[in-house]
């Protein structure tokens, strides 16, 4: 019977509890509902107007007027050699044996010291089978036949040469900083 008695008054507990919860769940309810009908009661704002189309007024290219695209602007050399002066200009020694370092790409060597031996400045090159190789003033190195100009002690420049494509040559400055391959 105390058992009996024990177990209606959890029962009735439970039921109680019950009601509670679900009287809050009602009131949050209605403050929901209150809400929504607030909102729906403000008059709206109107929408902006859709911006007027801008009209597109086209370019009338003129080819033969304007500079040619595939010609060297004066800031890639043009003016140490003018495109088109074959045998006039700075040109690269083509009968002169290539260096080892010259069969690599400039941007696949990296700078990874330099130091002096008596008066003369040593730059260190590693390559990309990661040998460190010594070279100076003078070596060459890379693709474009480009000669060592000056060591610095975090940087070595060189001057390259590029064909301007109608067989002339460009004179092109590189430089080359200690732990960066160039970009």
């Amino acid at each position: 019977m105390k058992r009996q008695a024990a177990l209606n008054w959890k029962s009735g507990l439970f039921a109680a509890l019950l009601a509670c919860v679900l009287g809050a769940c009602n009131q949050e309810q209605d403050n929901l509902n209150r809400y929504i009908a607030e909102v729906k009661a403000r008059p709206s704002a109107p929408i902006p107007p859709i911006p007027p189309v801008r009209t597109y007024t086209p370019y009338v290219y003129d080819g033969l007027a304007g500079r040619d695209p595939f010609r060297a602007s004066t800031s890639e050399g043009a003016d140490e050699t003018a495109p088109g002066t074959k045998g006039k200009g700075p040109q690269p020694d083509l009968q002169r044996t290539r260096e080892y370092l010259e069969r690599f790409e400039l941007d696949t060597l990296t700078m990874v010291g330099t130091f002096t031996k008596e008066s003369s400045y040593w730059v260190l090159i590693q390559d990309p089978d990661s040998v460190v190789h010594r070279v100076s003033i003078g070596n060459y190195m890379g693709k474009n036949h480009g000669k060592i100009a000056q060591i610095k002690p975090n940087a070595v420049d060189l001057s390259e040469f590029i064909a301007d494509g109608v067989g002339g040559w460009l004179v092109r400055p590189v430089s080359l900083a200690i732990g960066e391959k160039r970009k």
